[in-house]
């Protein structure tokens, strides 16, 4: 009977097994059949979707978010190729909206020019083409006859008044010569316009002597309409241009041709080819402009000086019409007369060929 009885048990025990074993692989299929369902789901889709990108941005530095992050990356490239892009990142973009502007001037293009000092600006914007030298004061002879013209003309002294070439109008600094002979009278307009347009220094020395309060307070108008006009590190000493104390720089001079371009009378006289003048009933001498640019048909001229002493070299300043601006040009210490017009010549073509752009 135990026998039987010990069968019996062995059997319940294995039918158990045998049902657990059932009974799990139902739940390991249910289990499967329930996973495949979910994932089938169009919302579980989309979730695990956005969880993985989410992911991947927090991870983007891992090695296996490296195909989550390159569409980024080539998102950013495509908005940096973009001309019209304003992202922060975009410099290709900015550098191609500058490929049809003129060219910044190049130590090369200076170099093509001469003269010692070299200035130019555009004052239709005040921006500079070309500085070269243009730092420190330095002599500037006859372009100091531009501030003499500034003085006369401000003072409204009548420009029909008789004056006289005396003694005193005889240069003792250069020696330099003359077509005006002691006892020549004029008329104070005539000598203005010689003084501009030929630069005649003993014309306007006879200027400053019948100002009111003679040379001396003429002298001190110059210094302070200079002041006035903001050139502030400008210095007159005589109204000739003959002492090389009378100092300037390139930009003071730029602000005393604006001065000068507001004031009809100096505009014409600098920038007339000629003029014929009749001295004591003697015959009729005729005097031209020391700018050989004003006799030039292509070449528009607003105003205009020369000037040459030893220590300031040849110089030419003026202010011309290029490219529908005014422009101002100041060359200072060139070797020659020649070097100075070639100078001007070279950098009007610059301009024309937009050559040039604001440093």
């Amino acid at each position: 009977m135990f026998s039987t009885c010990s069968l019996t048990a062995k059997q319940s025990l294995l039918a158990s097994k045998k049902l657990w074993s059932a009974v799990s692989m139902s739940r390991r299929s249910l289990i499967t059949c329930f996973c495949a369902a979910l994932l089938a789901s169009p919302f579980t889709t989309t979730s695990l979707a956005q969880t993985n990108a989410k992911s991947s941005e927090n991870i983007s530095s891992s090695p296996s978010s490296s195909s989550t992050t390159a569409p980024t990356k080539k998102k950013s490239t495509s908005a940096n190729t973009n001309p019209s892009s304003t992202t922060k990142n975009s410099k290709p973009a900015a550098k191609s909206s500058h490929t049809s502007k003129p060219k910044v001037a190049t130590p090369a293009t200076s170099n093509a020019l001469r003269s010692h000092v070299v200035y130019v600006q555009d004052l239709s914007n005040n921006n500079v083409l070309i500085s070269r030298n243009e730092d420190g004061v330095r002599p500037i002879a006859s372009i100091t006859k531009l501030m003499t013209a500034i003085v006369i003309v401000d003072g409204k002294q009548s420009l029909n008044e008789i004056i006289e070439i005396t003694q005193e109008d005889v240069d003792t600094i250069k020696h330099s010569r003359s077509r005006l002979a002691v006892g020549a009278k004029l008329t104070r307009g005539d000598m203005l316009h010689l003084a501009l347009m030929s630069s005649e220094n003993r014309a306007a020395s006879a200027l400053a002597r019948y100002y009111p309060g003679g040379t001396t307070a003429f002298v001190l108008s110059m210094n302070i309409k200079a002041r006035e006009l903001g050139m502030n590190q400008s210095r007159f000493v005589e109204a000739t241009g003959l002492s090389s104390s009378n100092v300037s720089t390139p930009r003071d001079l730029v602000k005393l041709m604006q001065a000068a371009m507001l004031r009809p009378s100096i505009q014409a006289f600098t920038t007339d080819d000629q003029q014929e003048v009749k001295t004591n009933n003697r015959s009729t001498t005729v005097f031209r402009n020391t700018n050989a640019l004003v006799f030039k048909p292509d070449w528009d001229i607003k105003v205009s000086k020369t000037g040459f002493i030893n220590e300031a070299g040849q110089c030419l300043v003026m202010v011309a019409r290029i490219n529908n601006r005014d422009t101002a040009i100041v060359l200072l210490d060139a070797e020659g007369k020649g070097t100075r017009v070639a100078d001007a010549i070279r950098i009007k073509q610059l301009m024309q060929r937009q050559e040039l752009a604001s440093l």
